[in-house]
Parts: C-alpha cells; structure tokens; sequence
C-alpha cells in the first residue's frame, strides 16, 4: 500500500510507545475503583476500551505520507470513544499522541492548507481528549495544552526548513573571468 511505503524504524518504535501508553490507560480504565482519585467517576469499565484506545494512536504510522488524515483519524476515534465510553481517563495517552502529532504537522505538512487543516485537527482531538476525561474534570486544560501543541508545531516547520536547507545542494558560483 502506498501510503506505507514512507513509513520509518522510528514511527514505528514511536507507534509502538504510544501503544503500549495507551493499553496502560484503557487497563487502569477498566480496573479503576470507584474510590479511585478523579475529579469524575469514570463510567465505563469496559474492556473494549483498551483496542478502541490502540486504534487511536496507530495512525501515528500515516505521520509522514498523510499527516492531516492522522490528525482526524486520532480525534474521530478519540471522539468515537467519549460517546462510547463517557467519562474515563483518556489524557494519559491522548495528550501525548497530540503532542507527537503537532510536531509531525510542521515537520510534515506539505503546504499551508494543510497546516491549518492540521491545526484544526488537533484542536478537535484535544477537545475529544478532555471533554469527558475524569482525570482533567473537563476541556479546561486546553488553555495549556493548546499552545504547547502551538509550539511543537513551530518547532516542526522549523526542523522542515533547515533539513530543507542543508539537503539543498549549494550552487557555485561561476568563476569571473578577467578580460
């Protein structure tokens, strides 16, 4: 498939952590007590919340063929999951993932359509993260994890433009000739 051929050792080993961050959310989700310390009691202690929570973050995969598709696939489950699950912990791997995707954005976006597409795909995971999220009491938080998304952003375009630069060949300069 196409859009696998541009994958990386590292997206995968990135995948894999967010993986293994995300199964360890969705298993304190499904064995969590009520007594447990949370600002909402967390309604859901089904075990399909640990695939549902895996099939967010795969699409780390996609990050250097398809970025903005990445973004949207991650906040359509993440999204999917708060009608399915309500009030759970979910920032625990979802914050995470959006911060490797903000990055990714400026590192990837191939022009500024999709930039913005992407921005706005990570506002709407954000907001799927922290909407119902037991252990943030709710989308508050964004005041904070919006701009640090800002800023991995940056810091990717800015990674893009000097891996552009020095991969630019250098012109010579053509010798002057005395008359």
């Amino acid at each position: 498939m196409e859009l696998f051929k541009r994958v990386r050792p590292l997206d995968y080993l990135l995948t894999g952590a967010l993986v293994v961050v995300a199964m360890l959310i969705g298993l304190e989700n499904v064995n969590a007590k009520s007594a447990d310390d949370v600002a909402h009691v967390i309604e859901s202690h089904s075990t399909w919340i640990i695939p549902v929570f895996v099939l967010a973050v795969l699409p780390v995969l996609l990050r250097r063929s398809a970025i903005v598709a990445a973004i949207w696939a991650s906040a359509a489950v993440v999204g999917a999951s708060v009608l399915m699950f309500g009030w759970i912990v979910r920032c625990g791997f979802g914050l995470p993932l959006s911060f490797v995707l903000a990055y990714s954005l400026g590192r990837f976006a191939k022009n500024r359509s999709e930039l913005g597409a992407g921005l706005l795909g990570l506002v709407a995971l954000q907001v799927a993260v922290l909407i119902r999220d037991s252990a943030t009491d709710g989308a508050g938080i964004m005041v904070a994890t919006v701009p640090i998304a800002i800023v991995l952003t940056a810091v990717g375009l800015f990674v893009h433009n000097r891996t552009r630069t020095v991969a630019a060949p250098v012109q010579p300069q053509a010798e002057r000739v005395h008359a």
